[in-house]
């Protein structure tokens, strides 16, 4: 694959944590990366991940500050590859509650993120994961272990499916105290609650997984000279 070839994907600076192992990540997963937060980067390139690391709230409220959410919603209503990692995935969700502080997310998802019920918190460490037949993130990989580092997570999925023409989303579960989700492949939308970077070879291979399903539409090229 020539360097011209390769998808573009723009990780979103927006503060978070560790966004550069990340980036390295991707660029070893077969990615062209930008880091940055100009819309014309945001919304040109092939796919957008979402990092995230912290409270849910500091994370909403970092995402604002940069107009994430108007163009996360942009890529999304257009099709546009989008994939949130840690709370990069609780935040498409409707709610976030943390000490008892509720903080809105981006309401892509029904459901709340809440605190673990298990006995030790965080989840820190490897764990298996239940993916559902045809997952395009997990192919290959079904049977591997990933690497988690939260104390809160989404436990219940209640979507309700009224359009019989779309395909519902794909929801993976892990069990730390007792379920909860692990990742969603919404159409342009997926995301992880474990970290693909922090994960050894299933993780490159689930960021290869998610790359080679991105089209290469040369846009981010284009927009180079603007």
């Amino acid at each position: 694959m020539t360097n011209t070839s390769k998808p573009t994907v723009t990780v979103l600076d927006y503060g978070a944590g560790n966004v550069r192992s990340v980036v390295r990540a991707l660029e070893a997963a077969g990615a062209r990366v930008v880091l940055s937060r100009r819309e014309k980067d945001v919304l040109g390139a092939d796919g957008l991940v979402v990092p995230g690391v912290g409270a849910f709230k500091a994370v909403m409220d970092g995402l604002k500050e940069v107009d994430a959410p108007r163009m996360i919603g942009r890529r999304v209503a257009g099709g546009r590859p989008v994939l949130g990692i840690c709370v990069g995935l609780q935040i498409f969700f409707d709610e976030g509650v943390e000490h008892g502080v509720k903080a809105a997310g981006m309401g892509e998802w029904p459901g709340v993120v809440e605190r673990l019920k298990a006995d030790v918190v965080p989840h820190m460490g490897w764990n298996t994961i239940s993916a559902p037949e045809g997952s395009v993130l997990f192919h290959g990989i079904e049977n591997e272990r990933f690497y988690f580092v939260h104390s809160y997570a989404v436990q219940e999925w209640n979507f309700d499916q009224n359009n019989e023409s779309m395909v519902p989303p794909q929801v993976t579960w892990s069990d730390h105290g007792g379920s909860f989700i692990a990742a969603v492949e919404n159409g342009p939308l997926s995301a992880t609650q474990f970290h693909p970077e922090k994960s050894a070879e299933a993780g490159l291979q689930l960021l290869r997984n998610w790359i080679g399903s991105l089209p290469v539409t040369g846009r981010l090229d284009e927009s180079e000279g603007e």
